[in-house]
């Protein structure tokens, strides 16, 4: 499926979660200090490997960084 990842368009396997497209970006699902929208949404990270990606969905991941 076709989607866009932080702006970019990607193509996942039908059945990837948001846990997947976090991944696709290089981050570490389990790395502290990453968020992520869907459609303009926060998916909490306890719900990341449960909730279905679908095609033409916006997702953002974010990683907050140190500095000033």
């Amino acid at each position: 499926m076709r989607l866009l990842v932080n702006g970019t368009e990607r193509q996942l396997p039908a059945g990837s979660t948001v846990r997947d497209a976090v991944a696709a970006t290089g981050a570490d699902p389990d790395e502290r200090g990453v968020a992520v929208a869907l459609d303009d949404a926060v998916v909490p990270r306890s719900a990341w490997a449960q909730t279905a990606l679908y095609e033409a969905a916006r997702v953002e991941v974010l990683r907050a960084t140190a500095g000033g």
